[in-house]
């Protein structure tokens, strides 16, 4: 399958990640989608032949933080650490990447609020 990259649209990975306000801070409630359209910018890239990024503000708690589909169709973690597998990433690994990025994406953002 990586001869085919990048894949069609239908066949990408959609990544919905819901960021926590409280991560950025007092004012993260006012902040936080904001940052959502400033991070969805910076992430566009990551993985981008098999990877689609959505970012969005986690409002309703019950929702999880990261939540993975194919095709509009939800996959369990074992699914997605299976797709992620044809490419050579575990999910572990991946998870952790992003979250390594969105934490140097709050801070470069809250250093430009400051600013």
């Amino acid at each position: 399958m990586k001869n085919s990259l990048p894949l069609p649209q239908e066949k990408k990975l959609n990544v919905v990640v819901r960021i926590e306000p409280g991560c950025l801070g007092p004012e993260g409630r006012e902040t936080v989608e904001e940052f959502c359209n400033f991070a969805q910018l910076e992430v566009e890239d990551l993985d981008s032949d098999f990877v689609h990024w959505e970012l969005s503000p986690r409002h309703d708690k019950t929702l999880p933080e990261m939540q993975y589909m194919v095709n509009e169709k939800s996959l369990t973690h074992d699914k997605a650490d299976k797709y992620l597998g044809i490419f050579d990433k575990s999910l572990n690994e991946f998870e952790a990447h992003i979250h390594d990025k969105l934490a140097l994406l709050i801070d470069d953002y809250l250093a430009l609020r400051a600013s």
